[in-house]
């Protein structure tokens, strides 16, 4: 799953470079003429270029953007030399220098001149490097100072592995945390590596600590001996071998390769909140966050005011909570129970109704008289606005769920709901919430992982209204 943060930047950067494209259309017009066409300007401002023109402007911008991506600008560079992106830079840059040609001979447009060209693309390719080379200085210092860090733990023990450990982590520009070593047993000699736990023990560790990425560096030994013989006989006939990339029939993966140590890297991401869908999200999920508290705010403050003239104890109820990759976050809650309703749940544990880890009872004691009003009309969630303003949750995703329970997960699959951030409410809020058993509700959070679009955010938004209205499922 890509980080949304890096998803905002990326599309704001892609906008960006059509700008910058766009500007160089303008600027190489000028060089090329040595001097501003004012009755150009005139047309533009009043709206009196043809249609055909914004046609084919609006063509060669969707163009130059499925080029840049083809050439990979878009793609995560924490692994690409200064080198390898500029010379990237320049071939799509070249590329779309000729797209233009390409469109002056075939719609004849005559400011389109071989010195038009040529400044075209000097401009156009100056600032998208200049552009890609601050980017590069600001991350650098971004994660000098301990920022926008992916924690990976490496698979393998021996001299590739602590080679790959040594590249991340004797160039802190790329952003990468090396938690530790994986591995049957220890085999990379005496220094300062250990092992942080062995093959046997890695499930565990994956669910106690926060793990972004992980390099494999065992030899894949289930095939390696037959495939390194295919191999040599093939390089001695001077045959072209190729290599599946999919080694591990991954199904819902996304593989693409970097590099790093000078060997290539096969990356398998799994995810799909990906791309302008997550940005959009975001943009959503703020936005009506924000207006949302500002119309709330009346309803929070009559609330506030019931639980502080009804019961002793913090009007707030505040809770950690596993968000996405088990990182920790504070829920902010309307109190609803008593103020020793954490001490008392061991009491009521033999009273649980819910099947699983997670802890409900459709008549607690511990809840208020005010509280139960609250939790019945879910209006004790309406705080939880604040978390999805400060980008700990979203309107609509999976639960978040108390350390406790998260602790409590039988099965590795029940573990994917973290890899997309939580949200208010989800298929689960309306389709019964806590009359739906444990299993179908996690298998309902894999359900929106899997199918996830913005269409289905909506749909889910405007069936939480008539759900919370009827009470469905609250407990």
């Amino acid at each position: 799953m890509v980080p949304l943060r890096r998803q905002i930047l990326l599309k704001g950067f892609e906008l960006l470079d059509l700008t910058v494209m766009t500007v160089a259309v303008g600027l190489a017009t000028v060089l090329a003429s040595g001097q501003v066409h004012l009755a150009w300007m005139h047309q533009f401002l009043s709206l009196r270029i043809k249609v055909a023109n914004f046609l084919i402007a609006g063509a060669l911008l969707v163009l130059w953007h499925m080029l840049f991506a083809h050439f990979g600008l878009y793609a995560s560079r924490r692994l690409s030399s200064r080198k390898r992106e500029v010379i990237d830079v320049l071939k799509a840059s070249s590329c779309s220098s000729l797209l233009v040609c390409a469109a002056a001979l075939l719609f004849h447009i005559r400011m389109a001149t071989p010195l038009f060209l040529f400044f075209f693309w000097i401009v156009s390719s100056s600032m998208l490097v200049c552009g890609r080379l601050i980017l590069r200085a600001v991350l650098k210092q971004t994660r000098l100072r301990g920022r926008n860090l992916r924690h990976v733990l490496i698979v393998g023990s021996n001299a590739r592995a602590l080679e790959v450990a040594k590249e991340l982590e004797s160039r802190p520009e790329l952003g990468y945390h090396v938690v530790g070593f994986a591995d049957r047993e220890w085999v990379g000699g005496k220094g300062r590596h250990s092992l942080v736990c062995n093959l046997d023990e890695l499930p565990d560790f994956l669910r106690k600590n926060v793990v972004d990425e992980v390099v494999i560096a065992l030899p894949v030994r289930s095939f390696h001996d037959c495939a390194a013989r295919v191999a040599a006989l093939c390089e001695e006939q001077g045959i072209i071998v190729r290599v599946l990339s999919n080694l591990f029939n991954l199904k819902l993966a996304r593989t693409y390769a970097e590099e790093v140590v000078g060997d290539s890297l096969i990356t398998h991401d799994r995810g799909t909140l990906d791309g302008w869908g997550l940005v959009i999200k975001r943009v959503i999920d703020f936005s009506i966050a924000l207006i949302g508290l500002i119309l709330a705010a009346p309803v929070i403050l009559i609330a506030a005011l019931s639980i502080k003239l009804t019961s002793p104890g913090p009007v707030l109820f505040t809770q950690s909570r596993v968000g996405r990759n088990k990182r920790k976050f504070l829920l902010y809650k309307l109190r609803t129970m008593v103020m020793d309703a954490e001490r008392r749940m061991h009491e009521l544990e033999h009273l649980n109704e819910v099947s699983g880890p997670v802890f409900k009872i459709k008549n607690d004691p511990r809840i208020t008289s005010v509280g139960r009003f609250l939790r019945k009309t879910s209006i004790d969630e309406l705080p939880q606005l604040l978390n999805v303003l400060k980008g700990d949750m979203s309107l609509v995703g999976p639960r978040p769920l108390p350390v406790r329970d998260y602790e409590g997960f039988s099965e590795d699959w029940h573990r994917r709901r973290l890899s997309v951030k939580p949200g208010i409410t989800c298929l689960w809020q309306v389709k019964g919430r806590s009359s739906i058993p444990f299993e179908q509700w996690m298998e309902l959070d894999m359900q929106y992982i899997d199918d996830w679009s913005l269409l289905l955010d909506f749909q889910i938004l405007a069936k939480t209204i008539p759900a919370i209205w009827k009470g469905v499922g609250a407990a």
